[in-house]
């Protein structure tokens, strides 16, 4: 990766951009070039396309410092062989960024980073894809900024309702993984908590509705039940539902899921541009 605000030869640089009052750490590589297959990367109006990468929850003693470890390498892979720019925020929290973990505030962070994406020379729409709590707060992202143009959410739970059900257990998850720098429960828990119960990509995903929505999830997901993803694609209405036989949690992992993901990165692509 290259070095602070500086574009490396391959087209990847350490961006940082604004959520609120917080300056939030990202990676962003730019394609260069004539994309797979011979066609132009380069869309009608002469911008690429664009996509926001959201990571999930981490799990576990300083998790936050690896939960987006990988996401770079599938950042780069979009951009270099499919001609997209592509960003991952590390959101709130994590390592690099300002601020403390709140669901509200990772949600309002995916906003700004697409915003921030829409606003990079040469980049004409932006989608948003994700994975695990990243892919819920995807579509709850799109919700409320009508200028995602679709959202691909893998592993994606319907609520956080588990969450909800005990606050201070995810507190201390949260601060485990180094997603919160203190000592004392957030100055305002009612409200910190009470986000855990109002967002919702199961309520959230009719304001999407009708720009794409892909689901893929897997058939022994051991985490987030399947049902969850049947439950969005109900609530959408018009959804793309892919269940993988014999599937995890992790998808990330899954080429079959990556596959899919980026078949339908490209059919929108194709599609919109």
């Amino acid at each position: 990766m290259a070095s602070a605000g500086d574009a490396a030869s391959d087209g990847s640089e350490n961006h940082w951009f604004r959520s609120g009052d917080l300056s939030l750490a990202a990676y962003l590589v730019r394609p260069s070039g004539v994309g797979a297959g011979g066609g132009s990367r380069i869309g009608s109006n002469g911008g690429v396309p664009g996509v926001v990468i959201c990571h999930g929850f981490p799990t576990g003693v300083d998790g936050g410092a690896n939960s987006v470890a990988t996401f770079p390498e599938l950042a780069f892979r979009i951009a270099t062989e499919m001609g997209w720019s592509v960003m991952v925020p590390y959101l709130r929290g994590m390592p690099g960024s300002e601020g403390d973990f709140s669901l509200d505030g990772w949600r309002d962070d995916v906003v700004a980073a697409a915003t921030d994406l829409r606003n990079q020379d040469g980049v004409d729409r932006v989608w948003l894809v994700g994975f695990g709590s990243g892919a819920a707060l995807a579509i709850c992202a799109a919700a409320v900024d009508e200028g995602v143009s679709g959202v691909g959410a893998l592993a994606a739970p319907a609520d956080w309702s588990d969450w909800a059900a005990n606050p201070r257990r995810l507190l201390l998850h949260a601060r485990d993984a180094g997603l919160i720098d203190m000592t004392e429960a957030p100055s305002d828990f009612g409200r910190w908590s009470g986000a855990l119960r109002d967002l919702s990509a199961e309520r959230s995903v009719s304001r999407l509705a009708p720009r794409d929505l892909l689901l893929v999830h897997g058939g022994d997901d051991e985490i987030v039940p399947s049902l969850d993803a049947r439950v969005v694609a109900s609530a959408h209405g018009a959804a793309t539902l892919r269940i993988i036989a014999g599937a995890g949690h992790h998808l990330r992992h899954d080429p079959r899921a990556i596959a899919i993901l980026l078949g339908w990165l490209d059919r929108q692509r194709r599609h919109h541009m």
